[in-house]
């Protein structure tokens, strides 16, 4: 896996008939005040040798402090941002608390050129948000995903034989590119 692939899990939920999704914002002084295309599945890296779908379970632990839900996730395939990191991603239904998230945290030096280190939150929030609003959000590389789990997740939700369960060990071909 290169590099410049991210993997990702895009949590969803329903309140009445309103899908919302659960969306992160990026911790340290450089996001602080950014809002609107600012926000992020939780998502990380793509090592030499990692399987994606094992990636974006980790990453989701690691940005939520929580483990994901468990159940069947939904292949959303990739996207690819401006800076052109690939973003490979799976929506999973579920429900998540954002006043008890807590995530892990980097280092880098602050203010630059000051010599001091400083640590900062890799994600300060998480939010819940009806999908218009978080297409609004949501860094617009990613918007393709979020599109992708409005396109698929009626059916899944009215066909729960038609869920398939996010296998770790298989690689299979996107099938949503975005440009």
């Amino acid at each position: 896996m290169s590099r410049s692939t991210s993997a990702g899990l895009l949590l969803y939920r329903w309140r009445g008939a309103t899908l919302e999704v659960l969306l992160a914002h990026p911790g340290g002084p450089f996001w602080a005040r950014r809002d609107a295309g600012a926000w992020s599945i939780p998502k990380g890296e793509v090592g030499d040798g990692e399987e994606p779908a094992d990636v974006a379970r980790r990453e989701f632990r690691e940005e939520t402090g929580q483990e994901p839900p468990p159940g069947p996730a939904i292949d959303l395939g990739e996207a690819r941002q401006r800076s052109g990191k690939l973003v490979r991603a799976w929506g999973l239904e579920g429900d998540l608390d954002p006043a008890v998230s807590v995530s892990n945290t980097f280092e880098m030096e602050w203010p630059p050129g000051s010599g001091r280190r400083a640590s900062f939150p890799e994600v300060d929030r998480v939010e819940w948000f009806p999908l218009e609003e978080a297409l609004r959000r949501i860094n617009p590389g990613q918007a393709p995903l979020l599109l992708r789990l409005r396109e698929l997740v009626p059916s899944h939700r009215d066909d729960p034989a038609r869920r398939e369960p996010m296998a770790p060990k298989t690689r299979t071909r996107s099938r949503l590119v975005a440009s």
